[in-house]
């Protein structure tokens, strides 16, 4: 075999690996589901109910993200667990919003049209929020489900899962200033929190960070 012939070979192979990672991302639930397993291992049962999706459908997805190596599975009685292989996974889901954001108009756009123009939701950014809770201005609150605030969740936050959000009311203060978050820039519980609380006359406010990007130095596991 020539060495043209050797190095076509190796190509070929590496670049075949490469697409199995690519062809598992190419598919519209898997990706939310692997922003769903960024937050906390889960059930095939509770994957489907995040994602909208059946069991059976879900469980094909889980194989092919499986397969490509970005999930793995552990079994815990009845029940197997899905977790993602690692935390390069979770980074690699972020860089993959951030180059569609920066490059795919028409996300940005969706993502204006849902959450600024129609709800008048725009997002405080990363550094606008760790100013203001580093002089203390702002009450943080996470409305994600309690098993992912367990997991994971940002310093200082109070976890008020949204669907208890009516009757952790009272709790909240409201001589201060508020600001939710959830999953992440496309993530909805945040700006149902805050339109709730703002129908209540809150001064409160949504941030797109999340657990996985915000500063290592700054998260809390």
């Amino acid at each position: 075999m020539t060495e043209q012939r050797t190095n076509r070979t190796f190509k070929d192979a590496v670049y075949e690996h490469l697409a199995t990672v690519g062809k598992a991302l190419s598919s519209s639930t898997r990706l939310e589901i692997l922003e769903v397993l960024s937050q906390a291992p889960r059930t095939v049962e509770a994957i489907a109910g995040q994602v909208d999706q059946s069991v059976a459908n879900t469980s094909h997805h889980l194989q092919a993200l499986k397969k490509a190596r970005l999930v793995t599975s552990t079994r815990d009685g009845l029940y197997v667990i899905y977790s993602l292989s690692g935390d390069d996974v979770a980074a690699l889901l972020g860089q993959l919003n951030e180059v569609a954001r920066r490059h795919i108009a028409d996300l940005e756009q969706l993502s204006q049209e849902f959450f600024d123009a129609r709800e008048g939701l725009e997002a405080i950014d990363k550094k606008t929020l760790l100013e203001r809770l580093r002089h203390d201005e702002v009450v943080l609150i996470d409305v994600r489900p309690e098993e992912e605030y367990d997991t994971g969740h940002l310093p200082g936050a109070v976890s008020v899962p949204v669907n208890s959000l009516e009757a952790r009311m009272a709790d909240l203060p409201r001589e201060r200033t508020i600001v939710a978050y959830c999953r992440g820039p496309y993530c909805a519980l945040s700006a149902q929190a805050v339109k709730r609380l703002r129908e209540e006359g809150f001064d409160v406010y949504r941030s797109d960070v999340t657990v996985s990007t915000w500063s290592d130095e700054m998260a809390t596991p």
